[in-house]
């Protein structure tokens, strides 16, 4: 099996032209919604994972599982596109189509991704500090939160965009200390 970075070149093809359909009849938006919420889903569903990657499932019981997902108001162009996937038995890759898809609306927004790892849960104020520092950091338009919680960094904050990472945790800044103390 490929690593990521095999699977998102096999994976940038199908978002590029999910994105081609999205633009074409203005739905960028509209479709970045869908696959927010199919990523969450997904994510919170080992059984549907399974489910879809499953290489003994039949086709039709695929479909049939994410139109009940999709329900009766899901998108037309989004719904096609989807049973495509699962045709062309390019399923499994929708986890990374998603993110691919994700990434090219942040490009076209002039949006950057921050991925924001604190010891509690950020507060509205908080996040738009945060959101006011990498817009600083950047220069985006815009800045979408990804937040993790992990209490072993003590306190504070780690951001991460893109290649930057800004650990602002007191776990760093014992390991900081810590290091200078030994080198001293």
């Amino acid at each position: 099996m490929k690593g990521n970075a095999g699977l998102g070149e096999i994976a940038l093809p199908y978002a590029e032209a999910l994105m081609s359909v999205a633009q074409s009849r203005n739905l960028t938006e509209e479709f970045g919604e869908d696959i927010r919420a199919l990523l969450n889903l997904l994510s919170s569903s080992d059984e549907l994972q399974k489910f879809l990657n499953n290489p003994f499932i039949q086709a039709e019981d695929r479909k049939a599982v994410l139109n009940r997902i999709l329900g009766e108001g899901a998108n037309t162009y989004f719904r096609n596109f989807l049973m495509l996937l699962v045709d062309r038995r390019r399923i499994m890759l929708l986890e990374e189509i998603c993110r691919q898809y994700l990434a090219l609306l942040r490009q076209i927004k002039q949006t950057v991704l921050a991925e924001v790892v604190s010891a509690v849960p950020l507060s509205e104020a908080q996040a738009s500090a945060v959101k006011q520092k990498v817009i600083a950091m950047t220069n985006a338009r815009e800045v979408e939160l990804e937040t993790r919680i992990d209490p072993d960094i003590i306190g504070g904050v780690i951001i991460k965009v893109g290649s930057q990472v800004i650990d602002a945790s007191l776990r760093g800044q014992l390991r900081r200390l810590s290091l200078r103390l030994t080198s001293a």
